[in-house]
């Protein structure tokens, strides 16, 4: 194949800047009201991607394993904190510190058996590969355990009164919560495999386009994004259930007794 990229002049880039222009118009003509969004994402998008560029020049072109661990740390911060913003309903110190440490979890048991035993890059630090997979892995798991908190939260407020009932005749808080736990895992999880589902055929992935267009053989490519998605999928069915069967525990008091919570 063509090892060859095609260059992308900033003038040609500007003229893609029609499509926000389009969705302004439409968001103005039908009275939506999300103009101010729209102008803020699209600026956002520019600029976090644009500082990330010069970032990822300077840290490809000086490799060492402190500058990607720190690439890394700061990558999975940002996605714990947005993760924590993205929940709906007023939620415990102790949730959002659970949040946290499942999220590291998740990721670093994936990232260090995609990295060291399935890709095998040496160094292990190499930044071509560690910051990128990581930045595809750590974002499904964002989203993941934001449905799944949500889900989980939600569910505890709406059947508290069929909780409670459950307790009095005898149950277990796992067992009274079983069902909502399982919920919030599915919910979770499903945005991923209905992803899997129609991959290759609806949609070809991100990851593999670009791969593609920077000239690599189309199966190469394939077999990246099949073991990236798989990574995805393990991380995020690894953080979500963490999370979901310690933080039904945070609803409860020592005595098993369910916690009064904000209506």
């Amino acid at each position: 194949m063509n090892s060859s990229v095609m260059n992308l002049p900033l003038q040609n880039l500007a003229m893609a800047y029609v499509f926000v222009l389009l969705l302004l118009l439409l968001s103005k003509a039908r009275g939506i009201g999300r103009e101010k969004l729209i102008l803020l994402a699209t600026t956002r998008m520019t600029v976090q991607l644009t500082v990330m560029g010069f970032v990822l020049m300077f840290v490809f072109r000086h490799p060492s394993w402190w500058l990607t661990l720190l690439m890394l740390a700061v990558m999975l911060s940002f996605a714990i904190y947005n993760a924590v913003k993205r929940i709906k309903l007023p939620i415990s110190r102790e949730l959002r510190r659970l949040m946290a440490v499942s999220m590291s979890v998740g990721y670093l048991v994936t990232i260090t058996i995609f990295i060291l035993v399935i890709l095998r890059v040496k160094p292990w630090f190499h930044p071509q590969y560690c910051i990128p997979i990581s930045g595809m892995i750590i974002g499904n798991a964002m989203t993941g355990i934001a449905l799944g908190a949500n889900k989980l939260c939600s569910g505890m407020r709406e059947k508290r009164v069929m909780i409670e009932n459950s307790l009095m005749l005898g149950a277990t808080p796992e067992a009274a919560t079983r069902e909502i736990v399982n919920d919030a895992f599915d919910s979770a999880i499903l945005p991923t495999m209905n992803n899997m589902l129609t991959m290759g055929i609806v949609s070809l992935p991100g990851m593999m386009t670009g791969q593609i267009l920077s000239g690599t053989f189309p199966l190469t490519a394939i077999k990246y994004q099949i073991g990236i998605m798989l990574a995805i999928l393990g991380c995020t069915a690894l953080t979500v259930i963490l999370f979901v069967t310690l933080g039904y525990k945070t609803f409860f008091t020592s005595s098993q007794a369910l916690r009064d919570v904000e209506e």
